[in-house]
Parts: structure tokens; sequence; C-alpha cells
């Protein structure tokens, strides 16, 4: 069982440009599970969409659009490779480079003199969310092919495995979320493909399956929940500030997956800037005990949960200002500190 106690780490994005800056924010407040930033004010190419299509057989980008031509000249063999690659376990053909992870390049480096955290958090896109927003030229999302549909999920793991094997020269434990954004549309009538649930499980475990430390899954709607639930994976993130009270419809699934030792990572800190300016840590620590309250009825005490438990934004925080993030970070270590005490 892995108990976080409510220590408080980020979900991904920040808005610097510069990543040493970036990252100095990131120790400057979550020393104990600092993640590496992403920065898509630096470049597109750090939106999470573009900087994980890269190395992906026939990939294009064109005005931030993803599109796969499996026509290519090159497609077959690419894809031979990327075959190769996962049977050998060869992922450091498939890190993600500096001029898309500028954040992760000078987290590695800096953590050696700042840091000693007791793991270092890593993210990486979704085979779900990557396949449905990747199309042919044709407007098929990615997902819709079947052949495609598996290598986009061998090749993310991959890409997360080659980030692992990275951030285990920071801190002996590692923890990579899978950001799902994608997850709280299926099903819906926007969707662009329908999804089956065990086609969905095989996909995001195809990923998780190839991670050695600690693994979690992000989604920042109001998802399926008894299906996230269900994944093996030891971390569930989400919107705990605008969304608590969808996964309190599910308080057997919560119990069940916290009696399996699970986690619960609640976003709890607002990423719009004119709320967050509204919130304080003694409101959001009232906010995130009614968020808990659901799950302690006849099952786990409200300590055991918070032994159980990390706190977050709420999600990524470029959209704010650097100041705003710099405020929202603080809010949240202050915020761990005070929910620690009741440890």
């Amino acid at each position: 069982m892995i108990k976080f106690e409510c220590l408080p780490t980020g979900i991904g994005t920040l808005p610097d440009t510069e990543a040493e800056a970036a990252c100095r924010r990131v120790f400057r407040h979550l020393k104990d599970v600092p993640f590496w930033p992403q920065l898509p004010r630096r470049t597109p190419l750090e939106n999470m969409y573009l900087q994980y299509s890269e190395g992906f057989p026939g990939v294009v980008v064109e005005n931030e659009r993803i599109f796969v031509e499996p026509d290519a000249a090159d497609f077959d063999s690419r894809l031979e490779a990327l075959y190769k690659a996962y049977i050998d376990g060869a992922s450091d053909d498939f890190a993600v480079s500096p001029e898309r992870a500028a954040g992760l390049y000078a987290f590695l480096s800096h953590s050696h003199r700042e840091l000693t955290p007791r793991a270092a958090k890593g993210q990486v896109i979704g085979p779900i969310s990557w396949g449905l927003s990747a199309t042919d030229r044709q407007g098929r999302v990615v997902l819709a092919d079947e052949t495609l549909a598996d290598a986009v999920a061998k090749f993310l793991r991959l890409k997360a495995a080659s980030q692992e094997k990275q951030l285990r020269t920071v801190a002996r434990e590692t923890v990579i979320f899978i950001d799902e954004p994608y997850l709280s549309t299926l099903g819906s009538a926007t969707a662009a493909v329908v999804l089956a649930p065990d086609r969905v499980r095989d996909l995001i475990g195809e990923v998780l399956c190839g991670l050695e430390g600690i693994t979690g899954i992000h989604c920042c709607g109001a998802a399926e929940w008894p299906l996230l639930l269900g994944l093996p994976v030891d971390i569930i993130s989400f919107d705990a500030y605008n969304y608590a009270a969808s996964l309190a419809l599910y308080p057997a699934e919560v119990k069940a997956y916290l009696a399996r030792g699970g986690t619960i990572a609640w976003g709890i800190v607002p990423n719009d800037e004119q709320v967050l300016y509204g919130e304080s840590v003694a409101s959001l620590a009232d906010r995130l005990g009614e968020a808990i309250a659901p799950f302690t009825r006849e099952g786990p005490s409200f300590r055991d949960i918070l032994n159980q438990s990390l706190v977050t934004p709420c999600c990524g925080l470029a959209a704010l200002s650097p100041e705003a993030a710099e405020t929202a970070l603080s809010v949240l270590a202050e915020l761990s500190t005070r929910m620690r005490a009741k440890l």
C-alpha cells in the first residue's frame, strides 16, 4: 500500500517560457514529489499532443494539427522499427527530445543539485486522448484503425518507459501520470468513435504495464469513474474542485479502490485565476474535507483516506499568469501542510 500522506504534486503545465525558471518554481514548493514542467507557452511543440507525437510512424504536424499518413514512403519501416523497439524494450530510442520538453531536461540537471525528493513525477499523454486527437487526411481518428491503435499504445508505452528511466536518476521512486482528458467524452454524442470499455482498458493497460514505478491516470472532467477505478493503476487523479460530486456517486467503487491500496490525487486548487484568488488555504481545506466525506460513511476513516491521498491543482497551470501559478503552488504546499497536520 502506497501512503503519500497528502503530499502535494503538480499535473504538468506551467505558464513559464524559460525552463530553469519553471523548475525553480516547482522546487520551491514541491520538494517531496516534484514534477517536471511542460511549457506550451515556450513553444507549441510542448503542447502535450504535439509533444508526444514525435517519432510516431507517418506522423505529420501542420498548424498544430496531428495527421498520420499510413501511405507515407517510410511508414512500414518506421512501424517495424517501433515494434522491434517494443519487443527489445529499447525505450531510449523514443525519449522525448529537449526541443519538445525543455522542462524535463532542466529538471533532470537541476534536481541533482537542489533536491532529494521521495519521488520524481512525470507525465505522458494517454493512448485514448492522443489516438482521438490524431487523424488521417480524411479526418478519421487514429483509434478507428485497429493496427494504428495498437501502435499508439506501444509507442506511448516506450515514451513513458524512457521517461521513467530518466526520472530514476533524480529519485529512486518515480510516478508517471497518464493524462487522459478525452476520457470525459467517451460515450457522449460528441465522441469521435465508440470505444468499448474493454478496449479502453486494454489500450491504457498496455502503456501502464510497461512501467516499473508508481503509475497514475489523470482525467480533468467527469469521467466514467467505475472504468478508471477498475484500471491497474496506483493513483487516480481528478479535478476535485469542480467534479467531486461526480466521483461521490460511486462510493463503493472508491472504497474498493482504496482497499486495494490505491491513492486518490485530489485536484483541489483551482486553475482559474479569478477563482484562485477568491479562495484561501482554509476554504480549500474545507472543500477538500467535503469531497472526502462521502467515502468515510461506513468505510475508511478520514485519516486513512488522507494517508492514501495526494493534493494537486485541478489540472495544468499554463493558463495562469506566472504570478498566479506561483500563488497556486504556494497555496497547494500550505494546504498539504495543513492537511498533514491532521495525521
